[in-house]
């Protein structure tokens, strides 16, 4: 049986130089500590139809979204774990639920090819957005993540995300974690992760950086400035 995952909770973006990120590294340290697997890769596919009904319907900023995406920790081997991930935003409260496969049975589950394996609630809601959706692999995402917990408050968690890459070739988490830049190299995307609200220390330290949040999608962002003119420009040669 595949393990299960659920998670609720506020996900709030900000774009940092690296002036800031420094300065914000040194200043929290008080109150996060780094977390159980510090530094590591993440690798992402994003699942869609074939008609990008799901990002392009996300970049429209509805109350109420969802998408489908495979996940794993560094580059796995054919065992390896990966997380089959649901991820749905409503009313600015992320909900996440997802079951963990090995990399090579990741593909037949989600074409539905794999009936015997017992992958609870949860996939069962997974095999029902397939069998609604009939998503497929469009974008491989992956970047260097640094992450912290809160000393206090151990379900805050900060996140620095660093070198983010995509790439709409080898769509498969075994291929490697190679891609192309999707912003320059210097930025960094801090990812503020909690229950509720801020703690005092932190709505503090950011005003002293003058760190502010934003909306960002790494998907949305590869859509719109990558893979849309392309799309754009496949229907011009179509209808010349």
């Amino acid at each position: 049986m595949a393990d299960q995952y659920s998670f609720k909770r506020y996900e709030k973006k900000y774009f940092l130089t690296q002036t800031q990120y420094h300065l914000l590294l040194e200043q929290m340290k008080l109150h996060m500590k780094e977390d159980e697997y510090g530094q590591y890769t993440i690798c992402n596919i994003y699942y869609d139809t074939e008609d990008w009904r799901l990002i392009r319907a996300s970049i429209e900023k509805p109350p109420y979204k969802e998408k489908l995406r495979v996940r794993s920790y560094g580059v796995p081997q054919d065992d390896g774990k990966t997380f089959v991930e649901l991820k749905k935003k409503f009313d600015g409260i992320v909900y996440k639920r997802r079951i963990t496969l090995p990399a090579k049975d990741v593909a037949s589950f989600l074409a539905g090819e794999r009936p015997e394996i017992d992958a609870g609630q949860i996939g069962r809601e997974i095999a029902w957005f397939q069998r609604f959706y009939r998503s497929v692999p469009k974008v491989f995402i992956a970047y260097d993540r640094e992450a912290f917990a809160g000393i206090e408050d151990d379900g805050m968690r900060i996140t620095f995300d660093t070198n983010l890459r995509w790439r709409d070739t080898d769509l498969d988490l075994r291929k490697g974690d190679h891609g192309d830049l999707i912003i320059p190299a210097d930025r960094v995307l801090m990812e503020i992760k909690s229950a509720g609200g801020y703690p005092l220390w932190l709505s503090r330290l950011l005003a002293d950086i003058c760190a502010f949040p934003g909306s960002f999608s790494k998907y949305g962002t590869c859509y719109t400035q990558d893979l849309l003119p392309k799309e754009i420009m496949k229907g011009a040669l179509f209808s010349a």
